[in-house]
């Protein structure tokens, strides 16, 4: 594999923990930054919280989202804990956080006392509601989230009772999000000399990110109809059960509806007026649906896939957990490998989905156990043998152990 890293030599402080900020540090690992992540004594609590592992240290969901970290184990509530991470504020870049904001603040490791030291670095704090408005400082997780910024209440619209999306959605989404902020403000860092301070609130982000598409026809003052997009909203708008199992497919032209209309026998629709056009489907949205949603039982998905893509029309099975990864495509593709990792032994590694010159990228280094890397950052930092070890011993920080 090659190496793409556009962001070699750039510093990065993760101060983060469970799933949003490791996304986030994850990214910006996979174009080439170097990333120091702590963790306190106990772990990262995705650690165990992300599912079963041989070990229960490394569960499938914190293997993919921290690679390419080195890993210290911290204890900020010692001195010399605090001390060894004011030595690593000053080493960075940047520093992406999503503590919260008073125990920043405690730790010194806030956005405030950070920059007023060091005006040139750029700091990221991601919050769940952002630190200026009433939710300002509650606690959250994902399903919260998905219930606050409205994700659960679509399924509401549609299916008359509200659901969770069953992954977290709002974390991947707002972890990539920060990504691309962090890059931006290395981008005018280069151009301005200039640090920045970034707050990525979680609802605001994805209360944003629901509403540009379902704010729809409350988008116009007045308005011209029902807040939501009718067409993802429509009860019908689901995979349609097939002789076998499900079909996944979406028709949107007026070339591929009556392409749709000819190959599942519904010709006498291909001149009904309600459906002729986008515009009028868009009016008859609830009676189209229901037409494109009805099943088609009388064929097999791989007998009706052979004949969606006869025609060109946008169609694939509807996977599950188990046949997803047998997806002929992605084996093809070699989407996932495998490694051995220091404590788990055989371990899935899903490579970089970004080609660059006709290569995917190294996916780097798999995810550390608790203190993997402690006594070789210390050393980076210039702490002597004997300090090391007096740290250790004071339990200020820890270095992992293989006979644990």
């Amino acid at each position: 594999m090659m190496t793409f890293e556009p962001l070699k030599g750039i510093k990065i402080l993760d101060l983060t923990a469970v799933v949003v900020g490791p996304v986030a540090t994850w990214r910006l690992g996979q174009y080439g930054a170097e990333i120091i992540k702590v963790e306190n004594p106990s772990g990262d609590l995705m650690r165990g919280l992300g599912g079963l592992s041989p070990t229960g240290q490394h569960s499938g969901a914190y293997l993919h989202l921290n690679r390419g970290k080195r890993n210290i184990c911290l204890d900020l509530k010692k001195q010399g804990g605090r001390e060894i991470c004011q030595k690593l504020v000053e080493w960075s870049d940047v520093i992406v956080a999503n503590m919260r904001p008073d125990a920043l603040e405690r730790l010194g490791l806030d956005a405030q006392t950070i920059r007023t030291k060091y005006p040139e670095k750029i700091y990221c704090l991601i919050t769940g509601y952002g630190t200026d408005g009433p939710y300002s400082g509650l606690p959250t997780y994902d399903s919260v989230l998905q219930g606050a910024s409205g994700i659960a209440g679509l399924t509401m619209a549609r299916d008359g009772k509200p659901v969770y999306v069953p992954m977290l959605i709002c974390d991947h989404v707002v972890g990539e999000i920060t990504a691309g902020a962090v890059m931006a403000a290395l981008m005018q860092r280069h151009k301005t000399g200039q640090g920045a301070s970034l707050e990525i609130p979680m609802f605001e982000t994805m209360a944003a990110f629901v509403l540009q598409e379902h704010l729809a026809q409350q988008s116009f003052e007045p308005s011209v109809g029902p807040a939501g997009d009718l067409r993802l909203l429509s009860p019908h708008n689901k995979p349609v059960k097939t002789k076998d199992g499900y079909i996944s497919f979406t028709i949107n032209t007026d070339v591929q509806v009556k392409a749709f209309l000819k190959i599942t026998d519904r010709t006498e629709l291909l001149n009904d007026e309600r459906f002729l056009t986008v515009a009028t489907r868009a009016k008859f949205v609830s009676e189209w649906f229901e037409i494109r949603g009805a099943a088609l039982e009388n064929k097999t998905t791989d007998e009706w896939l052979e004949i969606f893509r006869k025609v060109d029309l946008p169609a694939m099975p509807c996977h599950t957990l188990e046949t997803l990864t047998n997806d002929p495509h992605l084996k093809a593709v070699g989407l996932i490998n495998f490694e051995n990792h220091p404590t788990e032994g055989k371990t899935a590694v899903i490579r970089s989905t970004i080609q660059v010159d006709g290569e995917y990228p190294s996916a780097y280094s798999s995810a550390a156990p608790c203190g993997w890397d402690t006594k070789e950052i210390l050393h980076d930092l210039g702490y002597s043998d004997a300090e090391m070890e007096s740290l250790i011993n004071e339990n200020a920080t820890f270095q992992f152990k293989t006979e644990q």
